[in-house]
């Protein structure tokens, strides 16, 4: 019996969380004025990785049967 393939969403969310955060810092290195101020930077970082974290735990059972 084949395998049905089930899709798992925290890659691409953690991915796609980290990739922004690297973006905003890297537009934050290259500006001369702050893009984001630190005050609004470190809420939206906790929350994303709050948020990521709990897609992982979710969507964890996906992820049992691929070893």
């Amino acid at each position: 019996m084949a395998k049905r393939y089930r899709f798992d969403p925290a890659g691409p969310v953690t991915g796609l969380f980290f990739l922004v955060l690297a973006g905003l810092f890297l537009a934050e290195g290259l500006a001369e004025d702050p893009v984001v101020s630190v005050t609004v930077l470190a809420p939206v970082v906790l929350i994303g990785l709050g948020l990521v974290g709990t897609v992982r735990v979710l969507t964890r059972s996906r992820r049992r049967n691929l070893r």
